[in-house]
């Protein structure tokens, strides 16, 4: 019974990507004049992945649906039904929007809301594409940098104490009330939004221009979705949040978990991520799409967050995995010195990136940005050809 198969992703030309890592990665012969911003990996209904059968490319989600205990496994189809996860390679060079995710019983609730209104599933005021969460981990491929939820209360304190611009937000936080100042200035008008905003962006922009800052600081950011202008009017209120939430720095390897209701944003860097398979965002900014203040508010968790990266925990002498709490996927990181051989067992689809180096799989050769998907229930013998890293994903 043949166990293992050749994957190929679909790449998405977002214009936050970059130009030159996915396709090096990927070792695209044909590079297309357009950003790479994230190749995806998965059953994702609007981009399935293809898998190399002996009956030539199929979709993975019609192989699923065509047998899906045999491509999911009996605990995953009697649990979700289809591959319940999505599989991603990122490259950032510009920010991402201000964005939280709902969780599982309000993605529900709010996409039967917009069912029975008739809003049509690809309006571009719609908020919820499908009735699922997306909590999501990512890992690092280089140095990267992210907002990730609300600074602890002294931090956010002296943040609006330092900036003379902030002063009039101090009575709506009052040292605790998260809630009250994120959603006061969010309620503001567009003047005097510009009215805080516009002295902020001055400041940040001669603070880099003068080498004052890094990355750590909130100015070089700010700076750089602006790119080193500061705007007279309609200042993207998503400015704000630069400030008001942690800047964290993931060096390679390490990873962070975002759950519901964390309010983020990646700012550049290349990553892994691995996601609930969903498309439901709601922004708050950095960003032209569609912004629904009211729904965002309903959905954020106005409290402070105290960031943990992960360095991921040993499994044994090749394999580590990054906490995922959730049941809908794990990760690890697979390392494997040349001529070694390795075992992985798994009671679900596993998808195997080849990140670094080139292994044989059941006759396979894969190398440096191909993907392996591995049946179920199965021992699996991966032999590096070359010293080589894959990453894993599954569902626990």
């Amino acid at each position: 019974m043949k166990t293992a198969y050749k994957l190929h992703g679909i790449h998405r030309h977002y214009d936050w990507g970059g130009k030159s890592f996915i396709p090096q990665l990927m070792r695209v012969q044909e590079v297309k004049q357009l950003p790479y911003a994230e190749y995806w990996m998965g059953a994702h209904p609007s981009a399935p992945s293809m898998v190399a059968t002996t009956l030539g490319e199929q979709p993975l989600d019609l192989l699923i649906k065509q047998n899906p205990a045999e491509w999911l496994g009996n605990k995953t189809m009697e649990q979700f039904a289809s591959l319940p996860y999505l599989f991603k390679v990122l490259d950032v060079e510009k920010m991402l929007s201000i964005q939280v995710h709902p969780s599982k019983v309000n993605a529900e609730i709010g996409f039967d809301l917009e069912e029975a209104k008739g809003i049509p599933i690809d309006a571009p005021t719609r908020n919820y594409k499908d009735r699922n969460h997306k909590p999501e981990v990512m890992v690092a491929l280089s140095d990267f940098w992210l907002l990730h939820g609300f600074l602890p209360p002294d931090e956010l304190e002296t943040r609006l104490k330092d900036f003379f611009y902030f002063n009039p937000l101090m009575d709506h936080f009052r040292g605790v009330d998260y809630q009250g100042l994120y959603s006061f200035f969010m309620h503001l008008s567009i003047e005097d939004t510009d009215s805080i905003l516009k002295p902020l962006m001055m400041d940040a922009v001669a603070s880099v221009k003068n080498g004052l800052v890094d990355k750590s600081h909130p100015h070089w950011w700010a700076n750089k979705y602006y790119n080193g202008v500061a705007p007279n009017a309609n200042i993207d209120k998503g400015i704000f949040s630069i400030y008001i939430l942690n800047i964290v720095h993931v060096p390679k390897y390490h990873g962070v978990f975002q759950g519901a209701g964390l309010l983020h944003a990646y700012l550049e860097g290349q990553n892994i991520e691995l996601m609930a398979n969903s498309d439901n965002v709601l922004r708050g900014g950095l960003t032209t799409k569609h912004i629904d203040i009211e729904e965002l508010l309903q959905h954020v968790k106005f409290v402070p967050t105290y960031p943990e990266v992960l360095t991921g925990e040993l499994i044994n002498g090749h394999e580590i995995v990054y906490p995922c709490p959730v049941p809908d996927f794990g990760l690890t990181k697979i390392a494997i010195s040349a001529g070694e051989a390795y075992t992985i067992n798994t009671n679900s689809l596993a998808l195997l990136l080849v990140t670094e180096g080139e292994v044989c799989i059941n006759d396979l050769v894969f190398k440096t940005g191909e993907v392996a998907a591995i049946l179920p229930s199965v021992a699996t013998l991966i032999q590096a050809q070359l010293s080589s890293v894959l990453f894993k994903s599954f569902v626990p």
